[in-house]
């Protein structure tokens, strides 16, 4: 058990849960850490920006801050504790969707989710080749098992000087599942 989970009882540990379970959700605000099992981490300082990355099982968080205004994403498969405050929007992730959030006038965050479930040859190719990428890129990674088998949750950064790309992959081996996401927040 982490030792998120020990300090509050409503975080669940991962489990193995289905494509329909995943959700990404936006909001206009920074989450306190407490609530998430957070096993990588990797952050951006920038003169005009901030940027953090953490990586859950299964899921992440990805919070861009700029001239007072906090853009944070999440995707995660976990009943969270979280409440209404500062959320923007929230949909499921199965499937293609593309996604654009204009954050008052000087923050956009742009977000492409992509789902598929594979056969477990092509799910066991495609798990060797993002964990080979990760290390080749030193990517915010976190790696475990569950019954079916290795899964990992990816979180690749380019920095530029208006914005921030990330690139995420969740693997669950659990059904086959593979989570990608690109997400791009800017600010004007």
């Amino acid at each position: 058990m982490s030792s998120n989970t020990a300090r509050n009882p409503m975080i669940q540990p991962h489990k193995a849960a289905g494509l329909q379970a995943y959700r990404l959700i936006l909001y206009r605000r920074a989450m306190h850490p407490e609530l998430f099992q957070i096993k990588s981490r990797a952050t951006i300082q920038h003169a005009e920006y901030d940027f953090e990355a953490w990586v859950t099982p299964g899921g992440h968080l990805l919070r861009f801050a700029h001239a007072g205004v906090c853009a944070t994403e999440i995707v995660t498969d976990q009943d969270l504790p979280l409440n209404e405050r500062g959320l923007v929007t929230e949909f499921p992730c199965a499937g293609e969707r593309d996604h654009e959030q204009p954050f008052g006038d000087r923050v956009n965050v742009m977000t492409t989710v992509q789902t598929e479930t594979l056969p477990e040859n092509l799910y066991n190719a495609t798990y060797r080749e993002l964990v080979e990428f990760a290390e080749e890129r030193d990517a915010a990674r976190h790696l475990w098992g569950d019954d079916a088998g290795p899964c990992a949750s990816i979180v690749d950064l380019q920095r530029f000087r208006r914005e921030v790309h990330a690139q995420t992959y969740h693997l669950i081996a659990a059904g086959g599942i593979v989570l990608r996401t690109q997400s791009i927040f800017e600010h004007k």
